[in-house]
């Protein structure tokens, strides 16, 4: 499918979807947002990805946020629609079935912050900065941004950037668990295909059941988490890497994974 506002490349079972509007520093509008859409929906479909990387165009920039003139045409429905399209395509992005990393280079604001906090795990370059300033512009997060950012770092921390507007650093999003990782700008990229690589290594089944497991567990009680944990367990042995990954151990070599299920 042809886009003119992301790019996709697809190498070694990893998918790299750049948001590619450098001359405004990334920033969403409409157009988009739903080729964003339809740009998972292509990688879901495609059952040969089993890792995709999110990153930003240029050296500036991950997502500056919402492309801002477009508010001022908004009445209050066009405003409730525009963040229920963007509350669709974060719940999209976060239930894609395979691990999702944002590789951040730069700017990550307002909905690019979201966006981020939308995937599996954050890595951040040195001159990353995260924030959610809706505040500033007289309104408030619309992408999800006033519920995941309390689940990652807390209410009263959550509660403090949104009521302030205020940027915080690469580093001090690392300290407060919003991102996993500092790296330098050269080295983000290659930082992240690392990681990338080494899930990929896995088996397909396992690693899908993981993040199920751990998604679905983080909004109900410990009990209920850990029956979810138990049927993802099962899961796991639909797969002869299950087998494979046993022999392997006691033959003391590599695991040969083929991410497939039983015939």
């Amino acid at each position: 499918m042809e886009y003119n506002n992301i790019v996709i490349q697809v190498k070694e079972g990893i998918a790299t979807l750049t948001f590619n509007r450098p001359e405004i520093l990334n920033a969403l509008n409409e157009e988009m947002l739903k080729e964003f859409s339809n740009a998972l929906d292509e990688i879901y479909a495609n059952q040969d990805i089993r890792v995709l990387i999110l990153t930003g165009a240029g050296e500036k920039s991950f997502i500056a946020g919402a492309d801002i003139k477009q508010f001022l045409t908004f009445s209050p429905l066009k405003a409730k629609s525009f963040s229920e399209m963007g509350r669709l395509l974060m719940n999209k992005l976060q239930e894609l079935p395979i691990p999702v990393i944002a590789a951040v280079n730069g700017y990550a604001l307002g909905g690019g912050c979201e966006v981020a906090m939308a995937c599996d795990f954050i890595y951040a370059s040195e001159n990353a900065m995260f924030g959610l300033p809706e505040i500033t512009l007289g309104i408030i997060p619309g992408f999800g941004g006033t519920q995941r950012l309390p689940r990652l770092v807390g209410e009263s921390m959550a509660k403090e950037l949104i009521f302030t507007g205020q940027m915080i650093s690469a580093q001090e999003a690392k300290n407060m668990g919003l991102a996993n990782k500092v790296c330098s700008q050269e080295q983000l990229m290659d930082d992240v295909i690392q990681t990338a690589k080494a899930i990929t290594s896995k088996g397909k089944v396992s690693v899908r059941a993981a993040k199920q497991a751990i998604s679905n567990g983080m909004n109900v009680d410990l009990a209920t988490g850990c029956s979810i944990e138990i049927d993802a367990f099962a899961l796991c042995f639909t797969s002869p890497d299950a087998k494979e990954g046993a022999l392997a151990f006691m033959e003391k070599r590599r695991p040969d994974f083929k991410g497939s299920l039983k015939e």
